[in-house]
């Protein structure tokens, strides 16, 4: 398992790594589905919790998986076989996520995450024993792995699902371990491979906003839900997913990771941002739902849950690509005003549609404000 070139050419998604995001569908698409519940129950404190601890949990073993890919896919029998016992957690992990948001039991959520977590060490192992030059680097990471896992197993066993503090810790540790083994030496991951993964699973949550949309929608028709309420809640949800997938997709996340430290700060930023795309097919399920009268939550609150997520992911957007410039003060405006102008939708009679409207128009001035940049270029 020798390390693979950081300039390697034409390097892409390999079947394997386009086969773990598959799988990694079905927690991304349960999550969502569970938190769409919790929302439409009036437990918004409680959901959203719980989504943030278990989205964090996938985005983790996700995360982790991509940047070793990127640095020491063999694709020889060992690794698929490891990589293979990863995605059997990531599926335990999804079968777990209706009990871990809806009845606080993380039982097969620990045990799922701890599965995948071994084999990622194992992986590390293997690494160390194979690159001498990034030896400590990749023994740093199985031991720091390792202990983390010590102590997610110490904190069931000792505390059933334990509380908030203790996850906190934890997760802290895990952000800690990248950042610790890296000190000793750093990994050969490939920039535009980790690009292009990170724009691949953008589009596993975005995907799924759009399943949750069609669900919801469905679901409105067959409850004979006024057409003139379900069309605009239809169409602001799809332009809504068309204008965060462009305004993703225009920008040159390569150049983001020139350096070690950018790119951590790029790839731990996009917690935040998975998290907002997904939760966005979650809200726009319960303002559908709401429309046709289900659900605990008033009409500003179910579009609260639809509008702040789209907010978040415009934000991040910008701040996780923004290069520093002369040129790029009209793009932080406009980026801001339209983070404002969202918010302000949810007290708006249509806040879907108003956000769809929003999000197009954000994305037209974005192209104008580049356009002209590149017209003052030489």
């Amino acid at each position: 398992m020798l390390a693979r070139l950081s300039d390697e050419e034409h390097r892409t998604a390999t079947a394997l790594e386009l086969f773990f995001d598959l799988c990694f569908v079905t927690a991304v698409a349960q999550l969502a589905s569970a938190f769409e519940h919790e929302l439409s129950e009036g437990r918004t404190g409680h959901g959203v919790l719980g989504y943030a601890l278990v989205f964090f949990a996938i985005w983790w073993a996700w995360m982790n998986f991509t940047w070793f890919a990127s640095a020491y896919d063999t694709d020889d029998v060992p690794y698929r076989f490891l990589t293979l016992v990863q995605i059997a957690g990531a599926l335990v992990m999804a079968g777990g996520v209706a009990q871990a948001l809806e009845h606080d039991d993380f039982t097969v959520i620990t045990w799922g995450y701890v599965v995948m977590r071994l084999a990622m060490a194992s992986q590390w192992l293997r690494a160390a024993h194979s690159d001498p030059q990034r030896r400590r680097c990749c023994l740093r990471y199985a031991f720091g792995i390792l202990v983390v896992e010590i102590g997610w197993v110490a904190r069931f066993a000792l505390q059933g699902d334990g509380d908030v503090g203790s996850f906190v810790i934890l997760a802290a540790a895990e952000l800690a371990v990248p950042v610790w083994a890296e000190h000793a030496a750093n990994t050969t991951w490939h920039p535009h491979h980790i690009a292009e993964r990170y724009g691949l699973f953008t589009l596993i949550v975005l995907g799924e906003s759009v399943t949750a949309a069609s669900g919801a929608v469905r679901t409105a028709w067959h409850a004979d839900v006024d057409a003139g309420t379900v069309v605009p809640l239809a169409m602001g949800g799809l332009l809504t997913v068309f204008s965060l997938w462009w305004l993703y997709f225009n920008q040159d996340a390569p150049r983001r990771l020139a350096t070690f430290t950018t790119a951590m700060l790029w790839g731990y930023g996009h917690y935040a941002l998975f998290a907002s795309a997904a939760a966005t097919g979650a809200g726009l399920a319960v303002n559908v739902g709401r429309a046709a009268g289900h659900g605990a939550l008033s009409d500003q609150q179910a579009a609260a849950t639809y509008t702040v997520p789209v907010a978040v992911f415009i934000a991040l957007v910008r701040l996780l690509h923004r290069r520093p410039s002369r040129t790029s003060a009209p793009a932080d405006i406009v980026h801001l005003v339209a983070v404002i102008v969202v918010l302000a939708a949810t007290y708006t009679a249509v806040p879907v549609l108003s956000t769809g409207i929003i999000a197009t128009l954000l994305t037209a001035a974005i192209l104008v404000v580049a356009g002209r940049d590149a017209a003052r270029q030489p």
